[in-house]
């Protein structure tokens, strides 16, 4: 088994479904700016997500497909946002270290 403490987990996952680590120290390299960006993307796709399903939740007359439609978004992207959480909180320092 891979021990994963010292690589950056990223914000998409393999076809499979399976997590997608990075093994480098420079947070300027290609992949590393790619996660950024991906991830700056996944958190606006958030908030887009968030103001459509505040608008659908506040229709009273919002149709069951409507309701499902905006719920399944929202899952989609709590994923993404918890999985960016997650990946920032293991890169953030030990406090104990320093």
């Amino acid at each position: 088994m891979i021990d994963t403490s010292q690589l950056r987990l990223l914000p998409w996952r393999s076809p499979e479904g399976k997590p997608c680590y990075l093994s480098t120290s420079d947070p300027n390299s290609r992949i590393s700016r790619l996660a950024d960006e991906t991830e700056e993307e996944q958190i606006e796709c958030g908030n887009v997500v968030l103001e459509g399903a505040q608008e659908v939740l506040a229709d009273q007359v919002a149709t069951e497909v409507a309701l499902r439609f905006a719920l399944t978004q929202a899952v989609l992207s709590l994923r993404d946002v918890l999985l960016i959480a997650h990946s920032r909180g293991q890169r953030l320092p030990d406090p104990e270290v320093h």
